[in-house]
């Protein structure tokens, strides 16, 4: 890949499916058969929503390799190798090369809290030490730190760091980085509730939870967004929000693994911390659901 790849469309944030606590490789397998046979732009195992912190190293690297073995090239892979290590994350995005990974998409050092400064290193050395084109992930309501624009403007002058996955859900950063950083610079937003407004912004795609149970609807909203077509875009968008907001009712990923287990596609397993949802937002995933026709 050159070293500017340009993202775009919706890439569905993955979620990982286990089976009495044991990764479920055929249920993951599936998955990602059925994510690229309705349309999805592309795939980002083992990030926060894949339960990324719960999963041991050999886990985390089992799901890139069997994301990159299932896709076989059909769709871009963002393989997620973040971590608050600098040493840590080297070693994740090196494995994520040597499998085969399109890209990776390395999250902003949480619990430490490094200075700008410590960012910009951060970046720059899993930028040396891999070919990879790299998507930075700011998100500052998990990790509480926030890449500044000048930051990222910076770290985008190195010729592998291609883009971000923007959590901050303010609607000026990407009007901002794309006047301060320019056109060949991947703008994919974190939330599916404001992605429509995002892209309204200057925004390329989103890297999405909802694309786990709507990939179709997910997809076909961004390609109707590219050819110029915002009646459909206000359509979908509208008939998905009730669906957005019942995912984030609780603590991502648990309401979007129950919804994928109506859905026959896997348990509704998370790992501890996390915890099964609620009675009552079992019943509101499920009218959203019903709201966008996934369920009868």
């Amino acid at each position: 890949m050159t070293a500017k790849t340009n993202f775009r469309g919706s890439f569905t944030a993955l979620v990982t499916p286990f089976k009495g606590d044991a990764v479920d490789q055929g249920a993951f397998r599936d998955l990602v058969e059925w994510q690229i046979a309705e349309g999805t732009n592309g795939l980002v195992p083992v990030g926060t929503t894949g339960e990324s912190p719960t999963l041991s190293h050999e886990e985390h690297k089992q799901v890139v390799e069997w994301c990159i073995d299932q896709a076989k090239g059909r769709v871009p892979v963002i393989a997620g190798s973040g971590s608050n290590s600098t040493r840590e994350a080297i070693e994740l995005s090196q494995h994520a090369e040597e499998s085969g990974a399109d890209a990776v998409l390395i999250v902003t050092p949480y619990y430490n809290k490094p200075t700008q400064e410590g960012l910009y290193h951060h970046f720059k050395a899993v930028h040396d030490a891999v070919e990879l084109p790299i998507v930075i992930y700011n998100i500052p309501g998990r990790t509480s730190v926030d890449m500044t624009t000048a930051t990222m403007a910076r770290l985008a002058k190195l010729p592998n760091i291609v883009g971000v996955k923007d959590g901050t859900n303010d609607l000026t950063r990407p009007l901002k980085m794309r006047v301060e950083i320019g056109a060949d610079f991947s703008l994919l937003s974190a939330e599916d509730a404001t992605a429509v407004a995002y892209l309204a912004q200057g925004g390329d795609g989103c890297i999405s939870v909802t694309a786990n149970v709507a990939p179709r609807l997910c997809s076909e909203m961004h390609e109707a967004w590219q050819r110029g077509d915002i009646k459909t875009v206000r359509e979908i968008n509208e008939r998905l929000i009730p669906l957005h907001d019942a995912l984030f009712a609780e603590t991502s990923p648990a309401p979007v693994k129950y919804a994928a287990s109506l859905l026959g596609r896997c348990t509704a397993e998370v790992r501890q911390p996390l915890w099964a949802i609620q009675p009552e937002t079992q019943e509101r995933v499920q009218q959203a659901m019903r709201g966008v026709g996934l369920l009868n």
